[in-house]
């Protein structure tokens, strides 16, 4: 897969079959227009090409509410995306200017002039352009001025539900975690660089590598315990993760912290990625370190008995 920083960057010598959209999360629906993207692509002998905005557009045009929190980085979303034989991602920089293109502009200067699309496949509810005012009919009214074909990807649905980023994110924070696993088609993942905490988990049998998140639009669960599959250096393993301020020995932070199970090498500095499978309880404050360390343990068996 090709990576543009830009419509600038993108001149194509072959046919385009194109997408857009922030593609959060990149779930079941997501992937589901990628398959037909691919699919035309290779009918027509072109190449599949998606086109997707960062930062969020709601954190631009709303700078003053940052609330919206995100399934995916842009990094994660790239990964991903990757994975399902994509052949042209183009992350525009979304601005303030950028916001202001009137939707039958965009459709001439972008999508036509500049990314010379020739079929179009987008989502059936996406909306483009200034406020939104852009929409699946437009698209349809311009496409015979323009020459180019379009074709609706309608839902997918789990168990009679229709999915969007949206209301994933809405079950993560529901501790709904195998609900929004379904839906987004594979497990919700995050990442970071392990930094030096206190260390007290060593000093009870549980060291933990703390995750620092460096990104301040990225979803986290909510605080508690968490069966966890942890991955550094390309190797996979069974962990336990706690989320939260550490009432116990607390400091006023809120942390991430991961215990990989059966594991002692020193990896501080390097990047772990942590797969959230199930979780396991709420973060309480113990009374002891021995009720601490006795909880810990319970936690581990469920762990245990959880990755199999």
């Amino acid at each position: 897969m090709k990576i543009y920083n830009s419509v600038e960057e993108f001149s194509p010598d072959f046919k385009v079959v194109l997408t857009l959209g922030t593609f959060d999360g990149v779930h079941i629906g997501h992937q589901s227009i990628v398959r037909q993207l691919n699919k035309n692509a290779q009918k027509i002998g072109g190449e599949s090409v998606l086109l997707t905005f960062y930062p969020h557009p709601r954190h631009v045009i709303f700078p003053d509410d940052q609330k919206l929190k995100l399934l995916t980085t842009i990094e994660e979303r790239s990964r991903m995306l990757e994975n399902y034989e994509l052949d042209h991602l183009i992350i525009q920089e979304f601005t303030q200017e950028f916001s202001r293109i009137k939707s039958v502009n965009f459709v001439r200067d972008v999508l036509v002039n500049k990314l010379k699309v020739n079929k179009l496949i987008i989502g059936y509810d996406h909306h483009f352009g200034r406020n939104r005012e852009g929409n699946f009919q437009e698209l349809v009214n311009l496409s015979d001025l323009y020459g180019y074909e379009i074709q609706k990807i309608e839902p997918q649905r789990h168990q009679d539900v229709s999915v969007s980023s949206s209301k994933i994110r809405k079950l993560i924070l529901e501790d709904e975690i195998k609900t929004a696993s379904d839906y987004l088609g594979h497990l919700f993942c995050l990442k970071g660089i392990i930094v030096k905490g206190k260390q007290r988990g060593r000093s009870i049998g549980y060291p933990t590598a703390n995750i620092l998140i460096d990104n301040k639009w990225k979803l986290l669960p909510t605080d508690g315990s968490y069966a966890v599959w942890a991955e550094v250096d390309g190797q996979k393993y069974k962990a336990m993760m706690n989320i939260g301020f550490n009432p116990t020995f607390p400091n006023g932070k809120r942390t991430v912290e991961v215990h990989i199970l059966d594991f002692n090498k020193d990896i501080y500095g390097k990047e772990m990625r942590v797969s959230v499978v199930q979780k396991l309880r709420n973060e309480k404050k113990f009374n002891s370190v021995g009720e601490l360390k006795k909880t810990l343990e319970i936690d581990e068996n469920k762990v245990r008995n959880i990755l199999i």
